[in-house]
């Protein structure tokens, strides 16, 4: 059996039909990917594996490849049929970053799949040009460093925009940072403790076949080496939660004292607010989103770690909610964002910021904010956070809401000892991959003023 076909699925047009539908449905390829990948559950890992990496792959990649495909075709990229483009783009992607697939299999399968696709009459155009560039593709010049923006452009496949943003915000270290975007996303569980240990959840795992791996935070492991997910007994009975390292310590700034009430306003899918529930004695929790829909992922993931001490229910955080006036300990408050910080884990993100998304953002986090800034009762804390790499989003909203609001900085040292970032002591922090082996991610916590 080859990784082509198995049980009459092609797997490169499942890819391909992936493609498709995040060019129909841009900025969801993570969601289009995982109900492909959902659908055909009973295929191997190995297939599985392969149609992930592909499409995902292909999405992230597709500036280079289409540098690399102008180079030996007449026809810009740009200006061919989607589907024959996304034939092209994901043999680009075989041809430069899977060794194991022969350049034979990439170009015949291009072919059968435009000639299925009703494209018959350019199949010798598919054959040519990947036949060209499987000869080429290692002689192709990239743009030089004298010209950093462009090179990074190239040989990252980030837009102008994105690099810019990064530039300014990360200077020398950028591309330290985009090299960190490529690095392998592993995937981080946090250990339930109201049900059990770290270290007997490590044996655990470890003896359903699972490879488990510490991290900076002692509860915290990163897991692989495990087929399907949800098929581990120890997820089944709601042992621990998966969550980005990145995000598992941004609930590290909340710190809970016993008998705390903590709002979560933005909590979908429930890392934090269920983080927050199981870190204090007596807390209370309650988790908000907008729809039923985020809320019910929620509650299902509620249900399955059996926390009750958390509460959920619909409702838009830019909509002021007089029941709940100086009444939180805590308020989480984990904002919509550009979501610059996590590229290396949603593709396709980077195609879809623009100096007008970002503005809107900003209104959109301020607005949030200035309504949750009553939720707080005085001497309450607010923690603030984004996935993120953009002082707009971070710094300058921190510093905008403790000018406008009776809120200052806390310091949040004591809370991140892993850590070695000078603006601990000021109450904020931002993550960067490459520099911190986490995502990016701010967080900030504030302190609401005794008087106002």
């Amino acid at each position: 059996m080859n990784n082509n076909t198995m049980d009459n699925v092609n797997l490169r047009a499942v890819v391909l039909d992936i493609l498709l539908e995040n060019d129909k449905n841009p900025g969801h390829s993570n969601l289009i990917t995982g109900q492909a990948l959902s659908k055909f559950q009973y295929l191997p890992k190995s297939q599985r594996a392969f149609i992930s990496r592909l499409a995902e792959g292909t999405i992230e990649r597709s500036i280079e490849e289409d540098w690399l495909i102008d180079h030996v075709s007449s026809v810009r990229t740009k200006k061919m049929k989607p589907v024959i483009r996304n034939i092209m783009r994901m043999s680009a992607y075989q041809l430069k970053y899977m060794d194991s697939v022969p350049v034979s299999a990439v170009c015949n399968e291009a072919v059968k799949l435009a000639r299925k696709r009703g494209f018959s009459s350019l199949t010798g155009f598919v054959n040519g040009i990947l036949r060209s560039l499987a000869r080429d593709i290692d002689n192709i010049q990239y743009p030089d460093k004298s010209d950093f923006i462009r090179y990074c452009m190239i040989r990252y496949s980030m837009p102008e925009y994105v690099v810019r943003i990064l530039m300014n915000e990360c200077g020398s270290c950028t591309e330290d940072v985009l090299k960190g975007f490529e690095k392998e996303h592993r995937l981080y569980i946090r250990c339930n403790t109201g049900l059990i240990t770290p270290d007997e959840l490590k044996k655990k795992l470890t003896d359903e076949g699972v490879t488990v791996e510490d991290t900076c935070v002692p509860y915290a492991f990163a897991i692989s080496g495990y087929d399907y997910l949800a098929d581990l007994t120890s997820f089944e009975e709601g042992l621990f939660q998966v969550q980005d390292l990145s995000s598992i310590l941004a609930g590290l700034a909340v710190n809970p004292n016993p008998g705390d009430y903590i709002v979560d306003v933005c909590a979908a899918p429930g890392g934090k607010c269920l983080h927050a529930a199981q870190m204090g004695s007596d807390v209370t929790v309650e988790a908000r989103d907008v729809s039923e829909a985020k809320v019910g992922l929620i509650r299902d993931n509620i249900e399955r770690l059996h926390m009750d001490n958390v509460t959920a229910k619909v409702w838009d955080a830019t909509v002021k909610d007089e029941s709940l006036i100086g009444k939180a300990d805590i308020l989480i408050c984990d904002v919509p964002c550009s979501g610059l910080g996590i590229l290396g884990r949603k593709a396709d993100i980077r195609y879809n910021a623009s100096a007008e998304k970002t503005e809107a953002l900003v209104e959109l986090q301020r607005r949030i904010l200035s309504v949750c800034s009553e939720y707080v009762r005085p001497g309450g804390y607010l923690i603030y956070s984004t996935c993120t790499i953009n002082s707009a989003e971070n710094e300058n909203n921190v510093a905008w809401f403790t000018a406008n609001y009776p809120y200052e900085t806390d310091s949040i040292e004591k809370d991140y000892p892993m850590l070695q970032k000078d603006s601990l002591a000021k109450g904020y922090v931002q993550l960067l991959p490459g520099i911190d082996n986490t995502d990016g991610f701010f967080i900030a916590r504030l302190k609401k003023k005794d008087v106002e």
